[in-house]
């Protein structure tokens, strides 16, 4: 390891420390409370536990009880990892060299800009992929014996949809690659590690809170009062009520039970009802969607970032 990837190590190097402690840190604490997890609901059939009609033996209800919250806490340390990537990783990769005026120097010693972002940007990006594979994998991994159990974690849930899978890790680099870009705007570390957790966090927050009209939810339709289809580990978005043409309209229209919900449809016209739902296996379609987002956007600021720093500089 010589030249520019010598150096970038060198100033990298507690980053990649802390990442590495940080990922032993959980990966310990995980394997051992799954184990734990894996002894109490062994030698039962988690098979009719599934979703919010199951039943659960009091032996596994307990262990879901017990093991959730702490894997709600490691989906949280999943969730803030692309922010602090980006914050204390991306955002001082550039903008604190140009703030100390030390990147001039860097680029006087025979060493191009391309050569220089490249050896800087990607170590780090090298860490911040394997580090947030990890981690991603770890609450996978602890969650798998319990999924969509009963007053457990479900698949949608941003501790699981947001923090697992590719979309965790896409969304680690494209938090590293704004970071940079943002540091490189801004010349100042520490308004740009500001203004970079802000923009990380909104991020995420738009893509969970649009998540939904980004897919069209299946139809669940349930002739006249003929009992609802049991919704299981489905995500529910919403109730309508049918007419005979095909048309669906707001459940409000008939806020009633029983006799007087019959009485009401009669009235509206209404021959069904409509649970609109997303199936378990959307859980893969929102995962594609979050991680297309995250790598077109980190493509285009990494190319920014590399524009703007030749042009600033004027060094091949």
């Amino acid at each position: 390891m010589t030249g520019s990837l010598w150096l970038a190590w060198r100033q990298q190097r507690l980053l990649v420390l802390a990442g590495l402690l940080l990922v032993a840190a959980c990966t310990v604490w995980a394997a051992l409370r799954r184990a734990d997890l894996l002894d109490a609901v062994a030698g039962y059939d988690l098979t009719e536990c599934k979703g919010w009609n199951g039943e659960c033996p009091p032996q596994v209800q307990l262990a879901v009880f017990e093991q959730s919250p702490e894997i709600r806490v490691l989906g949280t340390i999943g969730l803030l990892v692309p922010a602090a990537i980006g914050m204390f990783w991306g955002a001082p990769l550039i903008g604190r060299e140009i703030e100390r005026g030390t990147v001039t120097l860097a680029l006087t010693q025979g060493v191009g800009a391309r050569t220089w972002f490249a050896a800087r940007f990607g170590l780090a990006a090298l860490c911040t992929v394997a580090f947030s594979t990890v981690i991603a994998a770890l609450i996978a991994w602890w969650w798998e014996p319990i999924p969509n159990i009963l007053a457990g974690i479900y698949w949608y849930d941003p501790y699981v949809l947001n923090a697992s899978g590719p979309s965790a890790v896409a969304g680690a680099l494209c938090a590293l690659a704004a970071g940079t870009a943002i540091g490189l705007l801004v010349r100042r570390a520490i308004p740009a590690m500001v203004i970079t957790g802000s923009a990380v966090l909104g991020l995420a927050a738009a893509l969970t809170y649009f998540r939904r009209d980004f897919v069209t939810p299946v139809d669940r339709i349930t002739p006249g009062m003929t009992p609802k289809q049991p919704i299981g580990s489905a995500w529910s978005a919403g109730y309508r009520y049918l007419t005979p043409d095909g048309a669906q309209h707001p459940l409000e229209n008939c806020l009633f039970s029983g006799d007087e919900l019959r009485a009401c449809m009669a009235e509206h016209n209404f021959v069904g009802r409509v649970h609109k739902v997303y199936p378990s296996s959307d859980f893969w379609t929102f995962q594609a969607i979050d991680t297309a987002v995250y790598l077109v956007l980190a493509l285009a600021l990494v190319a920014l970032t590399a524009v703007l720093l030749r042009r600033r500089h004027r060094l091949v």
